[in-house]
């Protein structure tokens, strides 16, 4: 999964997504960094820091509602959420859970410092 690491909403979900049991290994890895231009070289890596994108162990690529799917479908305690939100009745609410997630980091993102640090929480402070 590559995740925004100026993002304090990105970076919260990225911890919880740690502490969770996983089925199949995420690795979580900053968007845009070195390496993530390593990795996926293919990828845009602006397109990467402006909606969550998931890169299956295939090279299969997921972005937006998509991509949350997969996280959640990697965890032992979610994967059956993961089935429904795949379903006609589950989609539409994995839409809107993806775009209120999206207009609640446009709205709660801390801007970041001229030396391109953000506020965001530590590890294991993020509840």
């Amino acid at each position: 999964m590559l995740y925004d690491p100026h993002c304090p909403l990105c970076v919260h979900v990225r911890h919880w997504l740690r502490r969770q049991r996983q089925l199949v290994p995420l690795d979580l890895v900053p968007a845009a960094s070195e390496e993530a231009r390593r990795r996926f070289p293919a990828l845009d890596p602006a397109t990467t820091l402006e909606e969550i994108t998931v890169v299956g162990d295939q090279g299969q690529v997921y972005r937006g509602p998509a991509a949350w799917i997969v996280c959640l479908w990697a965890l032992a305690d979610h994967r059956s959420k993961a089935h429904w939100l795949t379903t006609p009745a589950g989609r539409p609410f994995a839409r809107a859970t993806a775009l209120a997630a999206a207009k609640y980091r446009s709205v709660t993102a801390a801007p970041c410092g001229p030396d391109g640090t953000c506020a965001v929480p530590a590890p294991g402070t993020d509840g």
